[in-house]
């Protein structure tokens, strides 16, 4: 990406082992994902570009000689940003937060959106997967990549659990994945805010029991008359503006938890005295996917979810481009690149 709206496919030289602990993996299957619009919509123009992309899977094609959890051959799925799965941030569950990890596409480290990527720290990365680079699970278990755990991350920081209220504020990827977790960990009545119907739809497949359309004061007395005026004990926040943040503070009960998922695009929020006197919790954060994924994994193998079928189009890797613009544009929900 060398700017706003400006994403190019180019020629970049094949990855090589650099250290020990490095894998090169020849890419299978990537995506866009919701995050990566921002900076399409805002980005600063550059002479250099930035190499996108940080949700995929592939076959390992090498390893360094300090790899010895996978192998050539394998067929494996990253989370988002790499780690090394021991250190002490690893072990409280922030892997976002690893001492020796790292995001793709920044710092030397390639991006996923390629044909092939070097993951630094292998071992504490790369999660081997138990079927064929053809099968049919595939999207599903890119999805581990990072939206599936994301929503995961949203419903667990929010304490969700067996008969609770949730609402998820977005119908976008990571709030229908929301809804998958939320329906996963219990809930009893899951509310989903989202105005486009092919997603909101697919969101009451997920588990959704209630759709509100509504947005702003409207969408928050349509919660509140939806629960008996008190609101929601837990909301997870799926999109990242500060209205959406509004909402959520409007939307939940006294002494309720709003998890943040969506990456902020504000600075300051109405978290004042307000917030204080109501006994609120506000959590969430970057999702630890490496710290989910072997809990998340044998329920897409046994086929208990279906987070896969929030790709609604693909693309081959030439149309990246395209697929950009098809998600900016609102025209597909989630755009899977085929390699």
């Amino acid at each position: 990406m060398y700017g706003a709206g400006d994403v190019r496919i180019e020629h970049r030289p094949d990855p090589t082992i650099q250290q020990p602990t490095d894998a090169v993996v020849r890419t299978v299957l990537s995506c866009v994902c919701g995050s990566d619009l921002w900076p399409y919509k805002s980005m600063p123009a550059t002479g250099t570009g930035r190499p996108m992309g940080h949700e995929f899977l592939g076959v390992v094609e090498e390893t360094g000689a300090g790899v010895s959890g996978v192998r050539t051959g394998d067929l494996v799925v990253a989370p988002f940003t790499y780690c090394d799965n021991t250190c002490d941030y690893c072990a409280r569950g922030l892997h976002f937060s690893c001492r020796q990890g790292g995001r793709y596409g920044f710092d030397g480290v390639d991006g996923g959106q390629g044909e092939a990527v070097r993951v630094p720290q292998a071992d504490g990365t790369l999660v081997k997967l138990p079927v064929a680079e053809d099968a049919a699970l595939l999207p599903s278990l890119l999805t581990l990549s990072d939206v599936m755990t994301t929503g995961h991350h949203g419903a667990v920081t929010a304490g969700v659990g067996r008969g609770d209220g949730v609402l998820v504020i977005g119908d976008g990827a990571v709030g229908l994945c929301a809804v998958i977790a939320a329906k996963r960990l219990g809930a009893e009545r899951i509310i989903l805010m989202g105005r486009h119907p092919a997603r909101t739809d697919l969101g009451r497949d997920f588990g959704a029991t209630d759709v509100v359309a509504e947005r702003g004061e409207e969408g928050i007395a349509r919660v509140r008359d939806l629960t008996g005026g008190d609101g929601v004990e837990k909301v997870i926040e799926a999109v990242g503006t500060r209205q959406t943040l509004q909402t959520a503070l409007g939307s939940v009960i006294d002494g309720g938890t709003i998890s943040r998922l969506g990456v902020p695009q504000y600075e300051e929020g109405p978290v004042g005295p307000s917030m204080i006197m109501r006994n609120l919790t506000l959590t969430g954060g970057a999702s630890p996917a490496r710290g989910y994924l072997d809990e998340l994994l044998p329920d897409i193998l046994d086929g208990t979810i279906e987070p896969g079928r929030v790709f609604d189009k693909s693309f081959s890797v030439d149309r990246t481009p395209d697929a950009y613009q098809a998600m900016a544009d609102r025209r597909v929900l989630k755009a899977l690149i085929a390699l």
